[in-house]
């Protein structure tokens, strides 16, 4: 008595392909993000809802305290040190200066940074929290 065996389908796939589109999108968030670490201060409220890529981040304290990218620099270096970080950037004609000024900083502090980005043609943004 010839009995035919029943094929049996596979219930199985390969992770391969599914791993690789993993990798490649765990690659693009890592080269599309940037962090961006902002002083433990109150910033100025704001119901702007602007979102801009950050190359550089100039921080303001009410002492009169500047540091850029992290980096404790005097008022009159500022844009010495400015014009290293931009010649450190890849991207040097989207360059984005973000300025966190801590809430009741003189506004002639946050004036010279914009200048400053200004004069070496980069953007400026002022960080701002939402309001509540």
């Amino acid at each position: 008595m010839g009995l035919k065996k029943r094929s049996k389908v596979s219930a199985e796939f390969s992770m391969s392909s599914l791993t690789d589109i993993i990798f490649l999108l765990l690659i693009f968030f890592m080269l599309t993000s940037t962090l961006v670490r902002i002083q433990p201060f109150e910033l100025p409220k704001s119901d702007s809802k602007t979102v801009a890529p950050t190359s550089m981040v100039v921080t303001i304290e009410k002492s009169g305290r500047y540091t850029v990218n992290n980096n404790e620099i005097g008022s009159r270096d500022l844009e010495r040190a400015l014009r290293i970080e931009l010649g450190k950037s890849g991207n040097k004609e989207n360059a984005v200066v973000t300025i966190v000024a801590e809430v009741g900083t003189p506004f002639d502090d946050v004036v010279q940074v914009m200048e400053i980005a200004n004069r070496l043609k980069l953007n400026a943004i002022i960080a701002t929290q939402p309001k509540t």
